[in-house]
């Protein structure tokens, strides 16, 4: 059986053709809509994930014009992986005397100490700089703390400004670990060093003790000492006291250490900036991480691998 009305056959199939592209038409935009939003609710929880983690909202990377007061922030424990290494503060502090526009630097500090080799080459840096750049002065601001390795890196600065209630100081060294073998014994477990040398096993945390390496320790660091002391009298000159227990490791507030001439006065970043280098203008030339190595401290892996190496090898630190 044919159709007998060929009009109404052709009517009904691009009827039919209409709506059937109409529907393919409505789905490829709701496609589109879900596309969309997906790729915006994506962003949005990147956006918070990277807030929380410290990846946005930072400091900006523009530089304003004129002169201005550049900014370097020394914070946490100086170590080699740290974000208060030599390489990362040195590197900023070589773009800050570079800048043309630069006033004057302010190293701001708030840490414990650290290495006693980063924190020498810090301040064997800003010396350099000092003296190839003589029309641009830096100093050290402290903050909660400038104590040990942090304190050998300020006084290679012109000037120490302090709060009254800062901690400043703590002028000495230490070398800490840990001694297992009692708890080896009562476990009954024995260690089993192989060593070529007769102190290769020197301060093994799982090996007795000896008093002849305790004794040599000692030394080792009482040399470091000195460097530190004479580090301190070479920054400091005729501006410290003559006080016995200067060297003797102890800690100041900020006000003593104005009196013992281990700081040369009160002030903020700010005040600094406005009254001494009148540049109130402040650029953070403060050298961050990059994204690798944020990821893995975020992460722990950092965290890790410290706590891993303080269980594997004695520490020698100005702390």
């Amino acid at each position: 059986m044919t159709d007998s009305n060929p009009t109404s056959s052709n009517w009904e199939r691009a009827t039919l053709e209409k709506i059937v592209l109409a529907a393919l038409a409505e789905q490829k935009k709701a496609r589109q809509w879900t596309i969309l939003f997906r790729l915006l609710l994506f962003t949005f929880l990147f956006l918070v994930l990277f807030a929380l983690l410290g990846w946005v909202g930072g400091k900006s990377d523009l530089k304003p014009l004129g002169k201005h007061t550049a900014l370097i922030d020394l914070k946490g424990v100086i170590a080699a992986d740290s974000r208060a290494s030599a390489d990362k503060i040195i590197g900023a502090l070589q773009q800050a005397y570079k800048d043309k526009n630069t006033a004057g630097i302010v190293l701001r500090i708030n840490s414990p100490g650290g290495s006693p080799v980063q924190a020498g080459y810090i301040n064997d840096e800003i010396k350099r700089l000092r003296a190839k750049y003589p029309e641009i002065p830096i100093h050290a601001v402290v903050q909660d703390m400038c104590a040990s390795g942090g304190y050998y890196v300020a006084v290679a600065a012109d000037k120490i400004y302090v709060d009254k209630a800062s901690l400043v100081g703590s002028i000495g060294v230490l070398m800490d670990g840990f001694g297992f073998t009692g708890t080896m014994d009562k476990l009954g477990i024995e260690r089993r060093l192989i060593t070529a040398g007769a102190n290769k096993g020197f301060l093994d945390p799982f090996s007795p003790s000896s008093a002849e390496q305790q004794e040599y320790a000692r030394k080792m660091i009482g040399e470091i000492h000195e460097q530190f002391i004479k580090v301190v009298r070479d920054g400091r000159g005729k501006r410290l006291k003559d006080a016995p227990e200067l060297f003797s490791g102890l800690i100041w507030t900020g006000e003593r250490s104005v009196q013992l001439g281990l700081a040369d006065g009160f002030g903020s970043l700010d005040h600094v900036a406005r009254e001494v280098l009148h540049a109130e203008q402040i650029v953070d030339f403060t050298q961050e991480d990059n994204f690798a190595e944020q990821l893995a401290k975020r992460l722990g892996t950092a965290s890790a691998e410290s706590l891993l190496n303080g269980l594997q090898q004695t520490r020698t630190s100005l702390r």
